[in-house]
């Protein structure tokens, strides 16, 4: 996998503010608000970041959570896993494996026939594409 670096200066160039706080400050988009929370077009989803390829439609899902949900990555290296202990909860954070940008976090209440887990990201962290080339 390629690893992505920048400037947290190029970062504030390349990203908008709001995609700038969620993928390089950890933030999160408020619930119902993403653009693809409702998307149910076929294709892949990458790093808002970098365009690393993370999610396929096939593996979303609505869990009626306010966030994209996914049940499986397109890659078991397109992601990285982190603890995450803020606000008082024991969460995994996401994060693109290529550009270390925050993406959500995952939970074990997914699909029991899809694996259980339920990737839970926001909307500003990444971007559709109809296919790979795009």
């Amino acid at each position: 996998m390629r690893k992505v670096t920048k400037t947290e200066a190029e970062w504030r160039e390349q990203l908008t503010a709001e995609q700038y706080n969620v993928l390089r400050e950890q933030g999160t988009e408020r619930p119902f608000t993403g653009e693809y929370v409702d998307t149910t077009e076929a294709g892949v989803y990458k790093c808002a970041g970098c365009g690393t390829e993370l999610f396929v439609s096939d593996d979303k899902f609505d869990h009626g959570c306010g966030w994209p949900s996914f049940s499986d990555v397109i890659d078991a290296g397109a992601v990285e896993t982190k603890a995450d202990n803020s606000l008082f909860m024991r969460r995994t954070e996401v994060v693109c494996a290529a550009c270390g940008g925050h993406l959500g976090h995952v939970f074990d209440d997914g699909p029991k026939e899809r694996g259980g887990l339920r990737y839970c990201i926001n909307s500003v962290a990444i971007q559709h594409a109809t296919s790979p080339s795009e």
